[in-house]
């Protein structure tokens, strides 16, 4: 796999032009393949464009966008603004976590199908507690309706 990683990297750094410039799109194009950014793209793309490794990883670490650690199917965002909060969303976040057998500080479920993330505010107050799903916004969340919601997106067993 790791010569997968390599190969489209190079791919990608070609079809860009390779200038220092394009380094964000080349990133972006990378994560939309993989699903995260491998170290193996990484150091390909470091090769190609005669940029340090250390600079892609500072560039993939400073942006929120991009993603080091491989992400699951689909992402469950858990609003954690203070409406949200105060309405129980903290509960909701470790609830789904339990549903989808994610454990410490891990942030994918075992099958893949599922990242949980908190998010600041989305700006949904008045639907607090709030979740998004691929884009889809879920308001006033109660636990009883989670295995519903996440049943749209794959069966989870409760």
């Amino acid at each position: 796999m790791s010569q997968d990683f390599r190969s489209v990297a190079s791919e990608i750094v070609s079809k860009h032009g390779g200038s220092r410039s394009s380094l964000i799109l080349v990133l972006q194009e990378i994560q939309s393949r993989f699903n995260h950014i491998p170290l193996e793209s990484m150091l390909e793309v470091s090769e190609k464009m005669g940029i340090p490794l250390s600079d892609i990883y500072g560039v993939a670490t400073f942006y929120h966008q991009f993603r080091l650690k491989p992400q699951g199917r689909h992402l469950i965002s858990v609003c954690m603004g203070t409406a949200c909060h105060v309405k129980g969303s903290q509960a909701i976040y470790d609830l789904l976590r339990q549903r989808l057998g994610i454990k410490g500080d891990e942030e994918t479920s075992p099958d893949g199908m599922f990242t949980v993330q908190k998010v600041r505010c989305m700006g949904a107050c008045s639907l607090s507690p709030a979740l998004r799903i691929d884009g889809d916004i879920y308001g006033k969340v109660k636990p009883e309706i989670l295995d519903t919601i996440l049943h749209k997106y794959s069966r989870v067993s409760g």
